[in-house]
C-alpha cells in the first residue's frame, strides 16, 4: 500500500511539474554532457523529439535522423535525442558511452540529452507534456524511436510510432508543414 501511495504521489508531482512549466521550453533538462539546460535555446524552431536507444532494431534510424537534421536545420528544424532504457534495456550505457556511440557509429551532430524515462511513475516532465493526459497525442510511448513534431510556437503537432522512419513521407511532410508556418 505504501508503494502505491508513493507511486501516486510521484506521478502527481510530475504532472504538477509539467503543468507548472509555462511551456515546453521551461522544462528543466540535462544535456548529454550533464549540463543543466532546457529547450529555450530552440524556441521558435521546429523540433523533432525522439526517444532513442543504441541496441534497438530501430537504432539505424539515427542515420535518417541525422540526414533529416542536416537537410532542414538551416530552415529551422532541430532534432533532439533523448536516450531511454525502458524498452528491453536497449540503452544500458552511460551518457558518455551513448554520446561516443552516436558520434562514432552514426556521426550524430544533433543535440542529445541525458537518459530519461518516458513512461511510468518516473516519466520525465517533458514526456508528461508530450504523451500525458493533456497532450493532443496522449498515451504511453510504445517503444524506442517514437517521434514528436513540435511547431515553432511550442505546440505538439504530430506523433509517429517507432516503425515510421524519420525520412518517411509522413514525417517529412509534417516537418515541412511546420517549417512553412511562420
Amino acid at each position: 500500500m505504501k508503494t502505491l501511495v508513493l507511486l501516486v504521489a510521484i506521478t502527481f508531482v510530475q504532472i504538477l511539474a509539467a503543468k507548472a512549466a509555462e511551456s515546453i521550453y521551461d522544462i528543466p533538462l540535462k544535456d548529454i554532457d550533464g549540463n543543466s539546460t532546457s529547450l529555450k535555446p530552440y524556441q521558435g524552431k521546429v523540433l523533432l523529439i525522439v526517444n532513442v536507444a543504441s541496441k534497438c532494431g530501430f537504432t539505424p534510424q539515427y542515420t535518417a535522423l541525422e540526414a533529416v537534421y542536416k537537410k532542414y536545420k538551416d530552415q529551422g528544424l532541430v532534432v533532439l535525442g533523448f536516450p531511454c532504457n525502458q524498452f528491453a534495456h536497449q540503452e544500458p550505457g552511460t551518457d558518455l558511452e551513448i554520446k561516443q556511440f552516436c558520434t562514432s557509429k552514426f556521426d550524430v551532430t544533433f543535440p542529445m540529452f541525458d537518459k530519461i524515462e518516458v513512461n511510468g511513475p518516473n516519466r520525465h516532465p517533458l514526456y508528461v507534456l508530450l504523451a500525458g493526459q493533456d497532450s493532443p497525442f496522449p498515451g504511453n510511448i510504445g517503444w524506442n524511436f517514437t517521434k514528436f513534431v513540435i511547431g515553432r510556437d511550442g505546440k505538439i503537432l504530430n506523433r509517429f510510432a517507432s516503425p515510421v522512419k524519420p525520412d518517411s513521407p509522413e514525417v517529412t511532410h509534417a516537418i515541412e508543414t511546420a517549417l512553412a508556418a511562420k
